[in-house]
């Protein structure tokens, strides 16, 4: 006899065939054991007294159970019902093993993750030259000292000069842009050339004047000693401020490195030019010239907490109001790095270090959200971002590392923005990159593939051991790639984070907020992939066992409800669910 009963919050002493189910079920719902009919696989289930099945009111209306009679035979009935307790009990029995088994081993691996994350890397540096790297070094303590919250800009004019790049700085007068710019001279061996650009400077002033002698001999060419075609560093303040008759010129010297003096082509040694200006350019006939700059810096005030100490170092030696070029120049002997060994800085990074798929992505990915998602559109030419990668590979040469990872990735933002503003845009974005869950979603989705086949991994005498064994192969390896995670994420640990505390081009300021911000993201995805593994480890202990569905249902519940709501009905047919007629 078997009749209909609507599903409520109601206690069933007899067994019971769940029938359909249209949204949800709760960890209470789960089979036992198969009992092969005719037509459908059902999976009877066993409530006592003491059991009840709870259903949330909302989707109770939609679910139904079919309540099946005892049988005449009360022995039969009795034997069946012992068959179900007996099954059960082992069933929790394994459950229980299963759940020793993981606490046991969870905690070791754990400690192995931290323990492996203090070697992680070693297979992946370079060694740079200890009389170059002392140098590199000594430059940035020699171009910062006597200057106040300049750390920044010294980092970004040394990196951009070992790049052959040029560094934009904007800001309103006496905030050390020259001085910079002087210092950098006496660091570089070869000529040094500064000139101030007013709306009427005639390309005399930046190329040299015309040679008589040439004119004499019917030769249009220039003498250019002395002026920027010789300079090895340049600076040039108001830059914006050239004319057409000097910008064709002077976008050759900074992007090809060539000069036309006549109807000669000369390469030019220069190796960085520093451009200075107290506002943004305007005009579109300037937006190539802004472009050529690969690094821009907005300079401030020292800020009131640094005020006092620049006050106290008036003057004393080596500080702006008592800086010597000539006696710099003559202190800085031993720190000066010449214009080949800076081309063989840029060479043996190009030769020697990689650019991950990750960082690829995150470059591409930036752009997008940049160009796409910003308003107004924050425009990134392709140029750029070729002469981005190149600076990336230096910074992680500099570094000693084979490989750029993500915080190199935060120099992006000096070198991506249009208007000053738009740094904090993308040194936000950088952030949140670099603290994101390292891929936690796929994880967790190839996990859920492997637990749903797990639940249909069963045979007519009970579960498929070859299919079992196979798919705990599979959740060996999505194991192994969390392990891989949480030793790199070790490395940050309470936002402590080594890679960025030795950092040779992140100043004191971003590697501080970028610990800050990044301590309570990175701890988040940290206990997101404890977790993971944690149901990772479960399910492969579970799999070498030959689990029912009962027990990983039992074991890993969070996967058992999506499975059952979400499922086709076809997959969750088996399992003890047909649609009522």
């Amino acid at each position: 006899m078997t009749k209909f009963l609507k599903a409520s919050r109601t206690r069933f002493p007899k067994p019971c065939v769940l029938t359909k189910s249209s949204c949800t079920l709760v960890p209470l719902a789960i089979p036992l054991y198969f009992r092969q009919t005719k037509k459908v696989v059902h999976r009877p289930f066993s409530f006592t007294s003491k059991t009840s099945l709870f259903l949330s009111k909302r989707y109770s209306r939609d679910i139904s159970f079919v309540v099946q009679a005892e049988s005449d035979n009360g022995d039969a009935g009795s034997e069946w019902q012992q068959k179900l307790m007996d099954r059960e009990f082992k069933v929790e029995q394994v459950t229980a093993e299963v759940k020793e088994t993981v606490q046991m081993l969870l905690p070791k691996i754990l400690e192995d993750a931290r323990n492996n994350s203090s070697s992680l890397g070693n297979n992946d540096t370079v060694t740079l030259s200890p009389d170059l790297s002392s140098r590199v070094r000594g430059a940035l303590r020699q171009l910062s000292v006597g200057l106040v919250e300049r750390d920044a800009e010294v980092r970004l004019l040394l990196l951009a000069t070992l790049c052959g790049e040029h560094l934009l700085l904007i800001g309103p007068p006496g905030t050390a842009k020259s001085e910079l710019s002087r210092r950098l001279g006496t660091i570089c061996e070869g000529e040094y050339f500064e000139r101030l650009l007013t709306r009427f400077s005639v390309p005399e002033e930046l190329f040299g004047p015309l040679s008589m002698k040439g004119l004499e001999e019917d030769r249009y060419e220039r003498q250019t000693t002395g002026y920027l075609p010789q300079a090895t560093v340049a600076f040039i303040d108001e830059i914006f401020k050239a004319n057409s008759a000097i910008l064709n010129a002077l976008l050759a010297i900074l992007n090809e490195r060539v000069f036309d003096n006549g109807n000669q082509r000369y390469e030019v040694p220069l190796v960085c030019l520093v451009g200075a200006s107290n506002e943004l350019p305007e005009s579109e006939e300037l937006d190539a010239l802004y472009d050529r700059f690969l690094f821009r810096r907005e300079v401030s005030q020292v800020s009131g907490a640094g005020l006092g100490e620049l006050l106290s170092l008036a003057g004393q030696i080596g500080t702006v109001d008592e800086w010597s070029y000539d006696e710099a120049l003559e202190d800085s002997q031993e720190d000066r790095i010449s214009v080949q060994e800076m081309r063989e800085v840029l060479t043996s990074a190009l030769q020697t270090t990689l650019v991950p798929s990750d960082i690829i992505e995150l470059l591409t990915d930036l752009r997008t959200f940049l160009q796409e998602s910003c308003e107004p559109p924050i425009y990134v030419s392709d140029r750029r971002l070729i002469k981005i990668v190149t600076m990336l590979r230096v910074m992680a040469y500099t570094n000693g590392r084979r490989a750029v990872n993500v915080y190199d990735c935060l120099m992006l933002q000096h070198t991506m923005w249009q208007r000053p503003e738009e740094a904090d845009i993308i040194q936000s974005w950088v952030l949140e990159r670099a603290a994101q869950d390292k891929g936690t979603d796929q994880v967790s989705y190839l996990l859920s593939g492997v637990f749903r086949r797990a639940c249909h991994a069963q045979k007519d005498d009970g579960p498929d051991m070859d299919a079992c064994l196979a798919l705990k192969k599979e959740t060996e390896q999505l194991r192994e790639v969390l392990v891989q995670q949480l030793i790199e994420l070790e490395e940050s640990k309470d936002g402590a984070i080594p890679i960025l505390r030795d950092h040779l081009w992140l100043s004191k300021s971003d590697i501080k907020r970028t610990s800050q911000t990044l301590a309570p993201m990175l701890k988040k995805a940290r206990l997101s992939l404890e977790r993971l593994l944690d149901d990772a480890l479960t399910l492969e202990v579970a799999l070498e066992k030959g689990p029912e569905p009962y027990m990983l249902a039992l074991l890993l519940p969070e996967y058992w409800k999506p499975f059952i709501r979400n499922g086709p009905i076809k997959e969750v047919a088996p399992l003890g669910i047909q649609q009522a007629p």
